[in-house]
């Protein structure tokens, strides 16, 4: 009887584990992107209080504020690498706990920052140091997240669960836009320039805590205690490996192949991103800046239609995660490819013309958020499965940040110089056409079946091409 007791505990700790390790995998993502969607609301306004001294240009400081925002994703690949060796090396939980923790306080303490009108050149500054701690912080969130998730889900359900990674993104960009709205509605103009854009970036703090309390309560995934106890180890216990005993022939030359293969995957990884990097960026983050410089529209129209562009985003990507666990991560994600890189230009036309039916203009923008959703709702799995269990939190992530920093990043800043420079309103559907077009591209060499497969401890990910041989030089006597 003890023993059917202690089994049926057992089980139901196992149903509630996975549901919990997705709760609070999800939650770090969501405070990311939703600092990053409230620092791209109030780009106009972080423009004017910390990069316009002496009355500079509006689209100079822009420009300005776009180039801190890229910084810190530059600084994302170098956290996904530092975090993620350690998540590999002990475990996904602990990265996870100081992530959250470093990202929440980053983020509080830029709603407390002084202006350039306070302290000088040095308001730039804070404001970029703490921008690079964000973005040190979330390079290692995402691949530990996800590797969570993923190594947690159920056979066969890998794309759903690491969809919820994806949906954050919407979440968080959404709750961004929602306390942007809720601070511009509440407050007058000056009142929002003054201090009023301070207070979404202060509520960081509260979430962070929510989000330390359920990583606190979280298990380590089942995939990397069985890769630490075939090696020898305990999770969370490093002072171990001198007692390890020493690696088998069969574990060192699964060292030595995923030493060999994982920065070739990395590489592949970020093509397999780039259509959902730029795109994403583009139309859910970038476009209420755009639309406000751009095209004339207010504030409150661009907020609206940014709202309405990550609902569509949303409303895929649970189902496109699930669709890959059926058709295949290289289906679903080709396809959203393909069918944003046509449709970028027509879309921003019907954005662009004011005298679109408002219907016309946010259907639209809500069809571009769709479109993305495709891309977003299987990438996590699809990243999980390139990498094996040893090197997955560093892999993945360091993939994913890189793709970010070079597509994501730079998005805003190259967007708004070359319409400063050019003129041309469709500079934003060019960089989606182009990057859409070589992503889809990149995403045709994803594996057919890999959706079928058990995550690995070995990697499939096919070698680096090899070095064409040199040529012998001829016998001489």
């Amino acid at each position: 009887m003890t023993t059917s007791t202690d089994a049926s505990r057992q089980a139901a700790r196992r149903r509630l584990s996975v549901p919990r390790a997705v709760a609070a995998g999800a939650i770090g993502n969501f405070i990311e992107w939703y600092e990053f969607g409230v620092y791209a609301y109030f780009a106009t306004v972080i423009a004017a209080d910390f990069f316009t001294p002496h009355g500079g240009s509006t689209a100079e400081a822009l420009v300005k504020t776009y180039a801190s925002f890229a910084l810190a994703f530059f600084f994302r690949p170098v956290g996904a690498f530092l975090l993620g060796r350690a998540g590999d090396r002990f475990g996904r939980r602990p990265v996870l706990l100081a992530a959250v923790t470093t990202m929440s306080c980053a983020t509080a303490l830029i709603g407390v920052l002084p202006t350039y009108a306070m302290v000088g050149a040095a308001a730039p500054w804070l404001l970029t140091a703490l921008r690079i701690v964000q973005g040190l912080s979330a390079g290692g969130e995402f691949g530990g997240a996800v590797a969570l998730m993923t190594e947690s889900a159920p056979p066969g359900k890998r794309g759903r669960y690491g969809a919820w990674q994806s949906l954050t993104v919407a979440f968080g960009l959404l709750a961004g836009a929602a306390a942007a709205t809720l601070v511009t509605t509440l407050l007058t103009t000056p009142q929002v320039a003054s201090w009023g854009w301070r207070l979404p970036f202060l509520a960081a703090l509260p979430m962070g805590a929510v989000a330390l309390w359920l990583r606190l309560r979280l298990e380590e995934s089942p995939a990397f205690r069985r890769a630490q106890e075939s090696r020898g180890r305990e999770p969370f216990a490093p002072g171990k490996d001198a007692a390890s005993p020493p690696p088998t022939t069969r574990q060192v030359q699964t060292q030595t192949q995923t030493q060999t293969q994982t920065p070739w995957a990395v590489i592949v990884g970020c093509g397999r991103l780039m259509a959902w990097a730029a795109a994403g960026y583009t139309f859910l983050v970038v476009l209420p800046s755009y639309l406000q410089n751009t095209v004339g529209a207010s504030p409150q129209q661009a907020l609206l239609a940014t709202v309405i562009a990550n609902l569509g985003f949303a409303a895929t990507i649970l189902p496109a995660g699930a669709l890959s666990d059926r058709l295949g991560r290289r289906t679903v994600t080709v396809a959203g490819a393909a069918l944003i890189a046509v449709s970028a230009l027509p879309l921003l036309h019907v954005v662009q013309d004011r005298h679109s039916p408002a219907w016309l203009a946010y259907g639209a923008v809500a069809l571009a958020g769709a479109l993305v959703g495709l891309l977003a709702g299987p990438g996590p799995a699809m990243l999980a499965e390139m990498f094996p269990t040893a090197v997955r939190h560093t892999g993945l992530g360091v993939a994913y940040a890189l793709a970010n920093a070079v597509f994501s990043g730079c998005a805003g800043l190259l967007i708004t110089e070359l319409i400063r420079r050019t003129g041309d309103p469709d500079v934003p559907a060019y960089y989606v056409m182009v990057t859409c077009g070589l992503g889809a591209l990149a995403l045709t060499t994803v594996r057919a079946d890999a959706h079928h497969r058990t995550l690995h401890e070995e990697s499939s990910q096919p070698p680096p091409p090899a070095p064409l041989p040199l040529a012998q030089p001829p016998n001489t006597p």
